[in-house]
């Protein structure tokens, strides 16, 4: 294998930053310039992930609201062939019909109290984890800058 000679093509060969003791104020202006552009990648990084994570939540708890509707709606179905058993006939079949029904607005009730609670975990939709983080960045690189 042969090796490079030294300005021979476009190789570029990183080599370890000095110890910021040693290093002269343009290295450590560069170093300031790649730690910073990391930490936002890195912090906007964390705040895509949040976000992500809070939108499926809330579109869980949102799926089960609709459940709850559903299942409401087919309560009040239940309801109303309950009365129109109840009137029509006069029997004990309209009793089951309001078991069915009220078996029917529990499950709604339920699946509401779900939706409901995960809609509060998740709202509001903000990487609320990040901004603080950010905010701690800040107060060191400022604290840091007035030594």
């Amino acid at each position: 294998m042969s090796q490079p000679t030294p300005g021979a093509g476009a190789s570029r060969v990183a080599t370890p930053p000095p110890a910021p003791e040693h290093a002269s104020t343009g290295e450590l202006i560069g170093q300031l310039s790649d730690q910073l552009t990391r930490l936002v990648r890195d912090e906007m990084r964390l705040a895509q992930a949040e976000v992500s994570t809070k939108a499926k939540k809330l579109g869980v708890g949102a799926g089960l609201f609709g459940g709850a509707g559903l299942f409401a709606f087919l309560g009040l179905q239940v309801l109303v062939a309950a009365a129109v058993l109840a009137v029509a006939l006069a029997v004990p079949g309209w009793l089951a019909a309001v078991i069915v029904a009220v078996v029917l607005f529990a499950v709604a009730g339920a699946l509401a109290l779900l939706g409901k609670k995960d809609v509060q975990q998740a709202a509001p939709p903000v990487p609320t984890e990040a901004i603080a983080s950010v905010r701690t960045d800040v107060a060191t690189v400022k604290e840091s800058a007035s030594r």
